[in-house]
């Protein structure tokens, strides 16, 4: 019976680790070791970074809104606890888009639960 080699098999899992590595810099590239763990890495790093990027997300919303709550008086916990009094269920990042591209209807929300706040109880609407 023949000796048995492992040639192919060896060069096409190199070949696939390769395939991962395209685009990286130097060594990382190159050297099978190497490779394997920068792309190990890689993908630990995006696995996590994608739920950072959701809460990085919701923060810059809540800034933005926050931003847009100053000049008409109100701050981002008084504004939420508004809404949520009023029973007005709407999205951080629908309000982050509304403050940014429609400034004068995110103006009438805030007056409309800035009021509902100095009525003092809760309007339901």
């Amino acid at each position: 019976m023949p000796r048995s080699r492992s040639g192919a098999s060896t060069h096409a899992r190199k070949t696939k680790w390769r395939r991962y590595a395209r685009g990286y810099w130097g060594g990382r590239h190159r050297l099978t070791r190497t490779i394997r763990y920068a792309v190990q890495k890689g993908w630990e790093s995006s696995y996590r970074d994608r739920r950072r990027k959701k809460r990085e997300m919701r923060a810059l919303w809540n800034i933005r809104i926050n931003a847009a709550l100053r000049p008409q008086g109100l701050n981002y916990s008084r504004f939420i606890y508004g809404l949520k009094q009023q029973r007005i269920d709407v999205s951080r990042k629908v309000l982050a888009q509304l403050a940014v591209e429609n400034p004068e209807d995110f103006a009438a929300l805030a007056n409309k639960v800035k009021e509902g706040l100095d009525a003092g109880g809760t309007t339901s609407s």
